[in-house]
């Protein structure tokens, strides 16, 4: 089995096409992400893509599985992946939509590029506060907690685990430092802080946009340093930076 790996704004993923998918029973899928993800025993990954036939008129389907198997109906950063793979495989064109299971995704390439339209942004709870911080609830393709904060060292570990298994959302924690959003994101199915999480700074930058007043178009910097372009149009968040695609391989 051919498999690509791709990187998009520190988060890694394994990619692979599945268009005739008979032979990818849906019971090993989980399994397969599990040995695909794992660093010292597999490829290394953030999280397993496989690009299938879609059922609509989208110029593809995805399913996203996490490194620990678990399945995601939406990920930012693995949807900006799997489009530039869709691309470079001539599944699409340079604008091109694909099903998910958060709705369908639009997306625009322009060389290493992708621009994503996540889906429309829902408020799962008012602003509310525990364990010392103030939490805002977004659902931004999949759920999010947000808390602004004046220092992103206060990140801690043991509060997001409590807050993600209390509420089985992602954790984020931002910062508005006068130019640019910066945020840590705790990612559910990985278990752990990772370098970046698209639908995290959509959450904080939404977040931001609704309550503290930031502008409806900013850069945003996760923890891998890379610069993302996020705006809102009223309606939708689009989410945009730099995809590489870092190397194909064979899978026995």
């Amino acid at each position: 089995m051919q498999v690509s790996k791709y990187n998009a704004s520190g988060n890694d993923f394994v990619i692979f096409q599945a268009i005739d998918n008979a032979k990818f029973a849906a019971s090993n899928r989980s399994e397969l992400a599990v040995r695909l993800c794992d660093r010292f025993s597999g490829v290394g990954a953030d999280g397993m893509i496989i690009i299938k036939q879609s059922n609509n008129q989208c110029d593809f389907a995805w399913e996203f599985y996490n490194s620990d198997g678990s399945i995601a109906a939406m990920c930012g950063n693995g949807s900006r992946a799997a489009a530039l793979y869709a691309y470079k495989n001539q599944i699409c064109d340079a604008v091109c939509t694909f099903e998910t299971g958060a709705g369908i995704i639009g997306a625009t390439i322009a060389k290493d590029h992708v621009e994503v339209a996540l889906s429309e942004p829902k408020k799962l709870s008012e602003p509310f506060t525990q364990m010392g911080l103030e939490w805002n609830f977004y659902n931004t393709g999949v759920p999010h907690l947000v808390s602004f904060v004046d220092d992103l060292d206060k990140f801690d570990l043991e509060i997001c685990k409590t807050m993600r298994q209390q509420y089985n959302a992602n954790v984020n924690y931002a910062k508005f430092d006068g130019q640019r959003l910066l945020v840590r994101t705790f990612e559910r199915g990985v278990e752990n802080e990772t370098n970046a999480c698209g639908t995290g700074m959509a959450a904080s930058f939404f977040t931001g946009f609704e309550r503290f007043g930031l502008n409806d178009k900013i850069e945003v910097m996760p923890r891998s340093g890379e610069i993302l372009n996020l705006r809102f149009d009223g309606e939708t968040i689009h989410f945009g930076g730099k995809v590489s695609h870092i190397f194909d391989t064979a899978i026995y």
